[in-house]
Parts: C-alpha cells; structure tokens; sequence
C-alpha cells in the first residue's frame, strides 16, 4: 500500500527538489542575491536547523545499518521450520516466536520489555557501530573528493542486488498475490492523515529535502549548472526506482505470506484441536502483518530468503545492499553538517579531517543509546518524532522564506540568469502555493490525530512470542517534543539573536557572482511582468 502512492507523492512534493537546488548557486556562500537573501530570512543560513536535524537523523542512520553488521539470521534447517512445520505456541520462546524473529530480538538485540526497563550496553552492537563510524569517517575524510568516488560503487550495487532479487523474486510461489496487494489502493487510507504524513516523510528523506544536503552537495556544481534539467531527472529516477524496489519487496513478501497462508489452510483442515479460524486464514491480514520498518528488513525479508537455495548467498547480497544504502544516507547528511559548519565559520582554524573526526565522534556517542537493551525503543522515538515534523516545519519555513520574503520574481531571474530560462507557472503555485498549503494540512492533520488517538511503540513479549502496542510514558513523550523544538527552535532562536544583536554576528562576505557575464551570455532581457503573474506571484513592474 505504501509504495502506490508514489505517483501522488511525485505530484505533491515535486516542487521542492529544483527549489533547494536553485538556492546553492556556485556555492552556498557564493551567490549574490538568491543564497544571501536565503540566509538573512533563515537565521543564521539555514543549514544551521537542518544541520541539528542532520545529527539527530544520522545518528539513528548509523544505528540501523550497524543492525546489518550485528545481525545473523539463523539458517533454516530441520530444527527452524518457518512455514511448512508450524510449532507448537507451547513449547519454547523460541517456537513461540519463530526462529528468525527470536533471534533478532533476543539474540542480535538482546531487547527489554519496555523502554522504562533497565538498560545495559550491548557490546556486539557497540563495536559494529564503532565499525561502521570508522567507515564513514574514511569515507567523508578528504570531504566531497572522497566521498563522491565512494558512491560510485554505493549508489550503482543496491541497483544490481535488486536487479537480481526482482528476477529472483518473480519467479517464486505466490509472487503475483503480493504485487496485487501493492498495486491495489484501498481507498479509505485516503482520510487518514498518518498516511499523507509517512508519504510525506518518505519523499523528503527519498530525496534528501530539508536536511540541508541537496543544499551543500549542490553549491559543489559550476554556476551554468542546468540544475532544473538534473532535479527533474533526479525525481523521475527516484519515483520509478520506487516502484521497482516495491515490486521486489512484495514479490517476496508475497511468496512469505503464501506459504503463510496455505500453513494456516492445511493446519485448519488436518487439525480439529486447534482453535483457527477463518480470519486466522486471511491472506490480507498475513501479509499486512509480515513486517514494517526495521522488522521488515531484518525479520520478515530474512525469513523469506531462508527458504531461497543457497540461503547464506542471498543473505550476504541483502545485508551488503542495506550497508550500502546506509553509507550513501550518512554520506549526505553528513555533508549537510559539514558543509553548514564550514560555510558559518564556526571552526575556521580546524582542518577538515580533523573537524569530520569531530562530528563522527560526536554522532558515535549519541547513537550509543541505541546500541542498549532498550536501544531499538529510542530508535523508535526518534524514527516517530526526530525525522517527519521537524522536516515539515523547516521545508514549510524555507518555502515561506523564498516564496514570500526573497520573493518568486527575484527568484526566476535569478534562475534565467543560470539556465537561460525562467520557471514555469506550475513551480511558481508549487512553491507559492500547493507546497505550504499541503505542508500545513498534513501537520495539522497529524497534530489532531496525535492528541486523540495517543502515541504507542511496538514492545517484545517474550511470553507470547510477538510484539504488543504500549503507549509511550510521559518522559518520552516530553523528550519527543524536545526532539522536535531541537531542529526548529534554531530558525526563531537565531532571528530573535541576530535581530537584538545579542551576539557580534560577522556577516559573511559573498564569492564574486558574474552576474553581469551571465547576463551577457545569457542575453538576458529584463522580465515585464503580466497582470496574472503580479496577482498570483506578487511581482512588480
């Protein structure tokens, strides 16, 4: 279900991509209207809530492929029966739960009961994550030198396993039944607002929107950039890998739940002892129930490809991908953090290599309160309340800024300046409009929904053998709502600071921009603005 709503999400989120791209220029702090009107309406430049966001968000990051280098599925075998030799409820944890998902939460995890409960390091964790900062760090050492070689081989071999998986995946028992469930929307998810919301926040990290990264990667390219040619490119990439990965997945996950499914059958018809029932048997309900976030990947894909040949081949292909995946996440928003540090001055007598030592450092030791008992708890808190508000409020602010303030005629000559060519009128009511009006109905829906249904977390019952929905205690509740002011608070924090002068702010001094050579080139002729373009868009004369 989650996947067919790309095409919606395509169409309500387009806007933002070229809009983060236009506002880099030759560099950030190199252009001369668009990026320093940006950074006085954003105060300080506004990497600076993004790049608080970018650390809470990267911290978890590394956390969740540390997970694929602690966790070892347990091969199947006679004693692991997964589907075909259902076991016993009464037998061990184990049997209970089925092997793969005891082993991942009791074995790879070692979780708690609850988040109030006490918590001790997990030192298996501990070190793989010590591990994959170590790799980060080499990685992000010599800065976008680096790191862009390494994407070469990040970027391009997620695309060859899923390339291998699809065909893999088309040609099991019961493919077809999961790309029906993907592929047929159930209209009633329309009006519920958690649904727009997880939309929302997928495209903005899918895309890397509002984190401040497409802002620092981009200001690397030359200042005749075709960047709307390359954002457009860029989202198309993105919706159509989408729908591949979805295809994959619910291949898969529709082969699991097949067997699943015809399990349950044969129990019901072979077994009179046993209380099943007809919704105990009910394919929608097996499937929806095979996994979603990180017990997705780490349980219900692994118990799938324990029933491929040569299980541990696969197994090795799927773990690498979600590494790899992982390292191209830290790699951008660690850019963003970077690069919003270097470009604010804040250490200007630290090398580089010594600064990305730093902040490694520092994101190694906040992630250590996932690598706990409790650990895939917090993780939770922060996956629910660290990543899709926050990134809502600063997209909606940095629209306002541009849109509003800076002002969408300055704007489009800005971009005519760079590309030869102004924005259509569809981007001009992206950015005015249709972006700041959904942004405010998704929060405010989310809002209402939050305070009268409540917020629960998933805890592991050991004694049943699945997990149970608990609401969240009042202590995280309240470090959610501090999770959320952390990135937010800087854009008024830093206006109320700059506009009383409370800190001897030294204004930066913008790069040479040849706005006059460009315009010569460019043969750019002053813009008379129509009476639909003053009316809608607030243009001048």
């Amino acid at each position: 279900m989650q996947s067919c709503w790309r095409s919606k999400e395509f169409h309500c989120f387009i806007w933002s991509l070229p809009l983060d791209s236009a506002c880099a220029k030759d560099r950030w702090d190199a252009g001369t209207r668009c990026p320093l009107t940006c950074r006085a309406l954003v105060w300080p430049p506004p990497p600076s809530p993004s790049m608080w966001h970018c650390t809470t968000t990267r911290s978890w990051h590394g956390a969740s492929f540390t997970w694929c280098r602690a966790s070892r599925a347990p091969s199947p075998g006679p004693s692991a029966p997964l589907f075909r030799d259902p076991i016993p409820r009464s037998q061990t944890p184990s049997a209970r739960s089925g092997p793969t998902t005891y082993f991942w939460y009791r074995e790879t995890l070692n979780i708690s009961p609850s988040i109030d409960s006490h918590s001790s390091l997990n030192w298996k964790l501990v070190t793989a994550l010590l591990a994959a900062w170590i790799i980060v760090y080499l990685c992000m050492v010599k800065g976008i030198k680096s790191s862009g070689k390494v994407v070469y081989v990040t970027a391009t071999f997620p695309y060859l396993v899923l390339v291998i998986f699809f065909f893999r995946g088309i040609t099991l028992h019961g493919f077809e039944r999961g790309l029906e469930y993907l592929f047929v929307p159930e209209w009633s998810k329309l009006f519920e607002p958690e649904v727009w919301l997880d939309a929302a926040s997928q495209i903005f990290y899918s895309f890397g929107l509002a984190f401040g990264c497409l802002i620092a990667l981009s200001s690397y390219n030359p200042i005749r950039n075709d960047f709307a040619r390359e954002a457009l490119i860029v989202t198309v990439s993105d919706f159509f890998t989408s729908i591949f990965t979805a295809c994959v997945v619910f291949s898969i996950l529709g082969f699991k739940a097949t067997l699943a499914y015809e399990d349950c059958l044969a129990q019901r018809e072979n077994s009179t002892s046993l209380n099943i029932t007809d919704g105990d048997c009910d394919f929608k309900t097996i499937i929806s129930e095979s996994g979603s976030g990180t017990g997705l990947a780490f349980i219900a894909f692994t118990e799938a490809i324990n029933q491929f040949p040569i299980a541990p081949l696969w197994s090795v292909l799927f773990f690498l991908m979600l590494l790899t995946l992982g390292l191209d996440s830290m790699f951008g928003t660690l850019e963003g953090a970077l690069t919003s540090i270097n470009d604010m001055m804040l250490f200007p007598k630290l090398r580089k290599e010594i600064l990305c030592g730093i902040v490694c450092l520092v994101s190694f030791l906040i992630s250590l309160c996932f690598a706990t008992s409790t650990g895939s708890y917090v993780f939770s808190l922060f996956d629910s309340f660290s990543a899709n508000i926050p990134l809502l409020i600063i997209a909606f602010i940095e629209l306002l800024a541009v849109s509003y303030i800076y002002g969408l005629q300055r704007l489009s000559d800005d971009i005519e300046l760079m590309i030869g060519s102004r924005p259509g009128y569809f981007w001009l009511l992206c950015w005015r409009f249709l972006g700041p009006i959904a942004m405010v109905v998704i929060f405010v829906a989310s809002l209402i929904e939050i305070f009268s249904k409540g917020v629960t977390y998933e805890v592991w019952n050991s004694i049943k053998g699945y997990t149970e929905h608990s609401p969240w205690p009042w202590w995280c509740q309240l470090l959610a709502v501090l999770l959320v002011l952390s990135s937010v608070m800087w854009i008024p924090g830093a206006a109320i600071v700059k506009y009383y002068r409370l800190i001897d702010w030294k204004e930066e001094v913008p790069a040479y921009f040849p706005e006059d050579e460009l315009a010569e080139e460019k043969q750019f002729q002053p813009h008379i603005s129509n009476r639909l373009e003053k009316v809608l868009f607030g243009f001048t004369e």
